[in-house]
């Protein structure tokens, strides 16, 4: 099945336009930015003209479609903006560099940690976990970290999001919709999977580049700064206490306003009487901040009304068509839908954005702490087994599960 067969409508021209807008972020990789801000503007200028907004014509219309996704923007730019910071007080506690003392010195050491950032993820934001992760591997590899343990961070902090409610921006708008928990956790056979398949090749390939730190080089437990620690253990437990409150108990104001990104920042705020955050850090943060949000906003103007009958070929496809194009309007239309089996869903969706950089949030925020993998073609090369844990996995966890729609047993 094609992923273009996925879209049931014919291809207009706003599509033609986000996908130069794409191959220009492919090719141009130093100028992501200015990339996507002039693709957003083109789309923009486009429906003014011509087509209109999904919200109405003219000036009124732009200003509802970006009313009408001000909450998502907002939060991952608060999400995106003060992980960073976060990432920046857990690499500086020193409690990073002690870690080789606890992890093998051969390739078992990296797929650990890997492992690590999975598991992280899974009660945390896949953008926190891809971000500490990152963290972590810079001091643990000495700051050489090879691009295919890059692209595996993200593929770990997606594989974990993918089968809990609270890991996953995509999981959680399940949750809000009133999937249970239960409905997604399925998808943790297809994620074990995919961490063992991209997981083993990324980890050898990283201790060929740069071997796990030496105990003797790596730091002294009581060298650890356990305030800092503190402050990222407060911002980390202050955003999962919000998120897990307002979708539990006032699941209509969730996408009234951006509680969760206002919660990380909030917290930050409160923690710099005890460590202030290093602010120099933050216009870097931004800049790929609006990357994002110009991708996001792009997308959202695209007119999608509906996807292709619900089935596994169909979730198995979205999950391609997820490196490309911003998963949040996906699984917004496919809840709107109906009919899927979600633990699949949030598989497929979530961790398929792990296969080009920008695919995903994860894969964004940390092309901020490491440059170098803001390159497709070199993504595409180093990150080989993702794309083939996803297809393997996929049809595993069809196997042992099947494709139960709404979840059901």
């Amino acid at each position: 099945m094609s992923i273009f067969a996925i879209i049931s409508s014919p291809v207009p021209i706003e599509f033609v336009l986000f996908g130069l807008t794409l191959l220009g972020v492919a090719i141009f990789h130093h100028r992501t930015l200015r990339v996507s801000l002039i693709g957003l503007g083109a789309i923009i200028l486009y429906n003014f003209f011509f087509t209109g907004f999904p919200t109405g014509r003219g000036f009124s219309g732009l200003v509802g479609s970006f009313a009408h996704e001000w909450v998502t923007l907002t939060n991952l730019l608060g999400l995106l903006t003060g992980f960073a910071l976060l990432a920046d007080f857990f690499e500086t506690s020193q409690l990073p560099a002690v870690l080789p003392k606890f992890l093998p010195h051969n390739w078992k050491g990296g797929f650990l940690l890997l492992a690590l950032i999975w598991i992280l993820s899974s009660f945390l934001d896949n953008i926190a976990g891809a971000l500490i992760g990152g963290a972590i591997a810079h001091q643990v590899f000495r700051g050489k970290v090879h691009l295919a343990f890059i692209a595996a961070v993200v593929a770990a902090s997606n594989a974990g999001g993918a089968w809990s409610v609270v890991g996953d921006t995509t999981t959680t708008m399940m949750w809000v919709a009133g999937i249970p928990a239960s409905h997604v956790f399925h998808a943790i056979i297809a994620a074990a999977v995919a961490l063992f398949i991209f997981g083993v090749p990324a980890a050898i390939a990283q201790q060929k580049y740069s071997p796990v730190m030496a105990r003797s080089e790596s730091k002294s437990i009581h060298e650890v700064d356990w305030v800092r620690v503190g402050v990222v253990g407060f911002i980390l437990l202050f955003a999962i206490a919000t998120n897990v409150l307002v979708n539990s108990a006032f699941p209509e104001k969730a996408n009234q306003f951006p509680f969760f990104g206002l919660a990380v920042w909030l917290a930050i705020v409160l923690c710099a009487f005890w460590r202030r955050p290093k602010w120099k850090f933050l216009p870097r943060a931004i800049g790929g901040s609006i990357f994002l949000l110009a991708l996001v906003m792009a997308a959202a103007l695209m007119p999608v009304e509906h996807l292709s009958t619900a089935s596994w070929q169909t979730a198995f496809g979205l999950g391609f068509l997820s490196a490309v194009f911003d998963n949040i309007p996906l699984t917004a239309l496919a809840l709107k839908q109906g009919g899927y089996d979600w633990g699949v869903l949030a598989f497929t969706i979530g961790f398929g954005g792990s296969i080009i950089w920008f695919g995903s949030s994860a894969g964004v925020a940390l092309s901020s702490m490491y440059p170098e993998s803001r390159s497709v073609g070199q993504w595409v090369r180093h990150g080989w087994a993702i794309p083939l844990a996803y297809v393997i996995s996929f049809f595993i966890m069809l196997a042992l599960w099947g494709w139960r729609p709404l979840g059901g047993g």
